[in-house]
């Protein structure tokens, strides 16, 4: 997803990815070449190609740091890949090919996680190298009608940054929690500090409803009865918004998910909360800590409700409909639930990537 947003400016030479099952989609997408599938422990400088990148982007895994998972951070199996990846980094930099730019991609869990010193760890390794670096909290909801919230860096070794940077940080992409974290790095590393500059994007003219397939092949409707338990699992406040639609008198759909929530004896309930915003809920899979996502659908005073579909999933993510998805349905959601929302990804590169490349257009990414 992350090359779907790049292309076609960047031409990549080498992708990774540790999932037999990921790595199967990406070739029938990208075809064969670049990508090495397996643990990036065991990659070396010797499995790199022999060229300086202009750009290495990384979307390491969330699960250790998420505000759903158990909290072990960078020093997490999962999430502490971000290590071995920056060895590698690290050696493209003291062979002399010290990539232009290099971006990061994370959840915003990370912004406090061990109380901040996740986050001071990763600016400081960019800071080691050589690099200046930015992060901007981008919700993909400005490009499509999903609620995503994400963490990026952005670190630039040399070139004129100047005019892509600005004093302060901004309400649109600098929220309080990413100034909290700045404000706790140490001088040092403030001095390595930048405020990148977006534009606003256009607003966006797609809604949830605009997304949804009439008949999906790969997911059913839920029985009256399923749905009916769905409904009952809802408080009052819920139940309100479904009563609201049924009075709407035309075509509604929402997102819903299944939470554990605390009654009024202080004990664990799960409940059923649904969103009639025109816009779905953040698209997790199981190991990020979260339930896959139900649609409901209001119409004519009836409440139907299924699970959301693989196609679906993937136009949440900015994918088009020629984009090759797994045939099983989990697989298909694993995939885009972990993905990077390819219309923020374009945005970045064309307002921040190729602008810090300077005139060269085509690049190695």
């Amino acid at each position: 997803m992350a090359r779907a947003g790049l292309q076609p400016e960047w031409k990549c030479w080498f992708a990774n990815d540790f999932d037999l099952k990921k790595s199967s989609i990406y070739r029938q997408n990208w075809g064969d070449g670049e990508l090495v599938t397996g643990d990036i422990r065991r990659l070396s400088l010797e499995n790199l190609p022999s060229i300086t990148p202009a750009l290495v982007w990384a979307s390491f895994p969330c699960q250790d740091l998420s505000l759903a998972g158990a909290g072990a951070g960078l020093r997490g199996d999962r999430s502490g890949t971000f290590w071995p990846f920056w060895r590698l980094i690290e050696a493209l930099v003291h062979d002399g090919r010290a990539p232009g730019i290099i971006a990061l991609e994370n959840v915003c869990g990370t912004l406090t996680s061990h109380g901040g010193k996740d986050f001071e760890a990763i600016v400081n390794a960019y800071a080691q190298l050589g690099y200046r670096v930015g992060a901007m909290v981008i919700d993909a909801q400005f490009f499509v009608p999903q609620s995503r919230p994400r963490l990026f860096f952005v670190g630039v070794r040399d070139g004129n940054h100047e005019a892509l940077a600005q004093a302060f940080a901004s309400d649109l992409w600098h929220p309080t929690a990413l100034r909290r974290a700045h404000d706790r790095l140490p001088g040092s590393l403030q001095n390595s500090w930048l405020w990148w500059d977006l534009p606003a994007p256009s607003k966006r003219n797609q809604r949830l409803i605009d997304l949804i397939e009439f008949s999906p092949t790969d997911v059913e409707w839920h029985s009256p009865a399923e749905t009916a338990r769905l409904l009952s699992m809802m408080s009052n406040l819920h139940r309100a918004k479904i009563a609201s639609a049924r009075a709407a008198g035309m075509r509604i759909v929402g997102g819903l998910y299944r939470r554990t929530r605390r009654d009024e004896n202080d004990n664990p309930i799960q409940r059923a909360e649904v969103r009639f915003d025109d816009v779905a809920g953040c698209l997790r899979t199981p190991a990020g800590g979260s339930s896959r996502q139900t649609l409901m659908v209001v119409e004519a005073g009836k409440v139907r409700s299924r699970l959301i579909s693989g196609r679906e999933t993937a136009r949440l993510m900015g994918l088009p409909d020629t984009y090759q998805l797994p045939e099983r349905y989990n697989e298909a959601y694993h995939l885009t639930g972990d993905g990077v929302v390819v219309s923020v990804v374009r945005h970045l590169s064309q307002h921040l990537l190729l602008p810090l490349m300077g005139p060269h257009r085509k690049m190695a990414a």
